[in-house]
């Protein structure tokens, strides 16, 4: 079965480096599924959980907080604000930054304020979701994840 390297890499890490059968995320215009081979593609990636299935079947995600996406038919590469293995999350952090930012939102005065916290509370929710989606699909991701 057909594979192709998948790099996830923030400002501060290459959070994951694998070669993947398929790879789902949510871009500028809805959401993508990219195959090996695919034909060539630059698009931003909005909040979401990057779906990863391997070439055995086993999948798992990983929360982005947004980037971009460059496919080429040999590689692709996630350039994302923020990304984390599900068990590099700390449940009990995501959950007061949750808290956080609803409050932030209810109290926001202006429309920039609202949507720092809508920002904060997607990334919050997210990475509450990947844990949960972690554990549903018994996933692959640990935090020593080989590199590819």
């Amino acid at each position: 079965m057909l594979t192709v390297p998948l790099e996830i890499v923030t400002p501060e890490r290459i959070v994951l480096s694998m070669d993947v059968r398929m790879v789902i995320l949510r871009g500028g215009d809805g959401e993508i599924g990219i195959l090996p081979r695919h034909m060539p593609l630059a698009t931003a990636v909005k909040p979401c959980l990057v779906r990863i299935r391997l070439a055995d079947d086993r999948q798992d995600v990983v929360p982005v907080s947004g980037g971009f996406v460059e496919v080429l038919p040999e590689k692709i590469t996630i350039l994302a604000d923020t990304a984390e293995l599900p068990e590099e999350i700390d449940v009990d952090r995501a959950l007061r930054a949750k808290d956080r930012a609803e409050k932030r939102l209810q109290a926001a005065v202006d429309e920039e304020e609202a949507d720092r916290a809508r920002q904060a509370l997607t990334r919050a929710e997210l990475r509450l979701q990947a844990v949960e989606e972690h554990k549903r699909l018994n996933g692959f991701l640990h935090a020593s994840v080989p590199s590819a």
